[in-house]
């Protein structure tokens, strides 16, 4: 077997393989009486069909399962000799097969980039300060207090205000589309939050309950007729139901409906806590996606193209579970797969090109974990409950995907520190402090 192997970039490799016709015309033989073993034809009992009707009859079988052994036997040869470890299933083309001549193929296939790292101590950083911030804690509280309001049903006499929450019957018409007919019943929604259509919400100022109304405004994208997009909708609307928010006193008795707090004061303390802890990780997570820019501003290569895309499918796939707890449609913000993938496409690659320099820091630098660094995490988790620790043992020492991704995660958190150990970092003003 003859083997050459092309180098088409930092990524991408050509294997050409050659088998000898000898072992070609061997293996057709060998498959052609394993089918003949096997094989019913009328007018002959298995295993006793005449060699040149089972050739005519079986030819295609024969072609099929003789590429299928000579490649799976060979490319792994060809890969093992040549240290060549693809990322993904080779893209292969086959050339003739045929009796009496050598059987040839190309495959084409993708590798990680050999990576000689360099420039990473001493990376010159800078590193946002941290700053309490006692309004984003009012605002959340604000927000706890609106999530908790009651809506109360308001007197007939009283008109439609930004805040409320209405009920409303409407039928639709389209301009443009003289076809369409749409109507709803028990439409409810916060006026001011604009869900129906930009400008919709304004027109139902100063309307009373049992109104009625017609009401234009342009029908946004992500409805269910992509047809009716950007086009004038007309409402004939009647409005059914109108409520008022009623907050909650910030009191001690609010406090204590939002979890084990006796007082006011508690809670704001354990705000505190969550929102330094919080504000802290991002500072964190901000420094470290500075550091990993260094990392591959300094040491350019080329990002595997299947890394990418596992990248791509990976953002993708949490960025919908986040929207799924938000209850918002993928599709309504103009989004589908392709469209997201095209968006953060180049995102994905710089992160793929930052995973693959981290992995070649740690092998460099010899950093890896420890058993006291698992005892130590399962310590953390566990926050010094003995019965907790002794569960979350048993859990990792029976799961072995667990324990893995533990163990990567801890691996990575160390390499973090190594590089900002060995930074050189500032520390600068925040632009804006953040809001939670």
């Amino acid at each position: 077997m003859q083997v050459t192997v092309e180098e088409i970039s930092t990524i991408s490799k050509k294997i050409s393989v050659e088998i000898p016709a000898d072992q070609v015309d061997a293996a057709i033989e060998k498959v052609y009486a394993d089918i003949r073993k096997r094989a019913k034809y009328e007018g002959f009992r298995q295993g006793k069909i005449p060699m040149h009707i089972v050739k005519r009859v079986y030819r295609e079988a024969m072609l099929e399962q003789v590429i299928r052994d000579l490649y799976e036997k060979s490319i792994i040869k060809a890969l093992q000799e040549n240290d060549i470890s693809p990322l993904d299933t080779p893209v292969v083309e086959f050339g003739l097969l045929s009796e009496g001549i050598p059987f040839k193929y190309t495959a084409d296939v993708e590798v990680a980039p050999k990576i000689v790292l360099k420039d990473y101590i001493g990376i010159p950083v800078d590193k946002e300060k941290f700053l309490s911030n006692p309004d984003a804690i009012e605002n959340e509280i604000k927000l706890m207090q609106e999530n908790m309001a009651q809506l109360i049903p308001v007197d007939d006499n009283v008109a439609v205000e930004k805040g409320h929450e209405v009920t409303v019957d409407y039928s639709l018409s389209v301009t443009d589309l003289p076809d369409f007919v749409g109507n709803e019943e028990d439409v409810v929604f916060v006026v001011g939050e604009d869900k129906i259509a930009p400008g919709f919400d304004e027109q139902l100022i100063g309307m009373k309950m049992g109104d009625e109304k017609e009401i234009r405004a342009t029908i946004p994208e992500g409805g269910s007729n992509p047809e009716t997009a950007g086009k004038t909708g007309v409402y004939q609307l009647t409005l059914k139901e109108i409520k008022r928010k009623e907050l909650p006193e910030l009191d001690d008795e609010f406090a204590q409906q939002l979890g084990d707090y006796e007082t006011m004061a508690e809670l704001r303390e354990k705000m505190v806590e969550y929102y330094e802890k919080r504000e802290k990780e991002r500072i964190e997570n901000d420094l470290n996606d500075k550091l990993v820019s260094a990392l591959v501003e300094k040491n350019p290569l080329e990002a595997p193209k299947v890394m990418v895309k596992n990248q791509l499918d990976y953002m993708m796939g949490n960025f919908k579970k986040q929207l799924q707890i938000q209850r918002i449609p993928f599709e309504k913000l103009g989004l589908n797969d392709a469209v997201f993938k095209e968006r953060f496409h180049d995102e994905a690659v710089e992160k793929v090109k930052g995973q693959l320099l981290l992995i070649e820091l740690m092998e460099k630098e010899n950093i890896n974990v420890s058993d006291e660094d698992i005892s130590e995490r399962f310590a953390k988790i566990a926050a010094d409950d003995t019965n907790m620790l002794a569960r979350i043992k048993e859990y990792y020492s029976s799961n072995r995907e667990a324990m893995g991704s533990l163990k990567s995660e801890i691996r990575t958190e160390k390499t973090f520190r190594f590089l900002q150990d060995k930074a050189v970092i500032t520390e600068i003003e925040p632009v804006a402090v953040k809001e939670v």
